[in-house]
């Protein structure tokens, strides 16, 4: 199973070394990073990752603000992440696990921590991994295995599904839906597209093409960079 991850760090360093300790676990995917603390609130909501690495406090005048902002998530997310603090000193600990935080780590993070927060992390998240979707039209239902699904493709108030055998299921749910439902594998990169990264083989920055499976040729925008970055960061071409 795998598990996805966000950092919320304005440490530059901090963030390289955190990147580098999680490449000895590869069944982790970082969906994001952030350095500014209020975005990064917002993308919570919008990503739903299962694990968020934070570091406490942030450099600012409210120096209570990441503990603000996750008191915050505990009262409007049904399904709240795992989140873990990163901080130099113990001194906002238990303000941390007050705030909702479910693991507490100083820096610098070693390697045998990081596996230890991971795997009570693990303990916890029970929630089973959805393989299937269900699309239905009217009075029939069509059950799509979601890692035979290449790509989704807006089509006004509707979506294309494209699948690996070449079949396409059209579903009366628009692209925005499907973002909001389907697992953190599956990216958006265009306003009119969304991709299964399982099947992301190139991706040419200089044209902004996304290419699939080595034959399909997608355009990816500006605007859905940061999911363009992590599909880079995640996978070895």
């Amino acid at each position: 199973m795998r598990f996805s991850f966000l950092i919320i760090d304005n440490n530059q360093a901090a963030i390289d070394e955190t990147l580098k300790l999680f490449e000895n676990f590869p069944n982790y995917f970082c969906a994001g990073i952030f350095k500014n603390n209020e975005i990064a609130m917002d993308q919570i909501f919008k990503i739903k990752p299962q694990l968020v690495i934070m570091g406490v406090p942030f450099e600012t005048k409210d120096k209570t603000l990441s503990f603000a902002a996750l008191s915050e998530i505990h009262q409007y997310m049904d399904t709240v992440p795992y989140f873990i603090a990163l901080a130099n000193t113990a001194e906002f600990a238990f303000e941390a696990i007050q705030a909702g935080f479910s693991d507490y780590v100083l820096r610098p993070m070693q390697l045998h921590q990081l596996g230890k927060s991971l795997f009570k992390f693990e303990k916890r998240c029970s929630v089973p991994a959805t393989s299937t979707i269900c699309i239905k039209s009217y009075s029939d239902y069509q059950f799509v295995a979601l890692q035979d699904i290449i790509y989704l493709k807006a089509d006004n108030n509707t979506t294309d599904i494209q699948l690996i055998n070449g079949k396409t299921v059209n579903a009366y749910k628009t692209l925005k839906h499907f973002e909001g439902t389907l697992p953190f594998y599956f990216l958006r990169i265009h306003k009119s597209y969304i991709v299964n990264i399982n099947h992301v083989s190139r991706i040419h920055f200089a044209k902004s093409k996304c290419y699939l499976n080595y034959n399909e040729i997608l355009p990816f925008s500006v605007s859905y960079r940061e999911n363009i970055d992590a599909i880079v960061r995640n996978i070895n071409f």
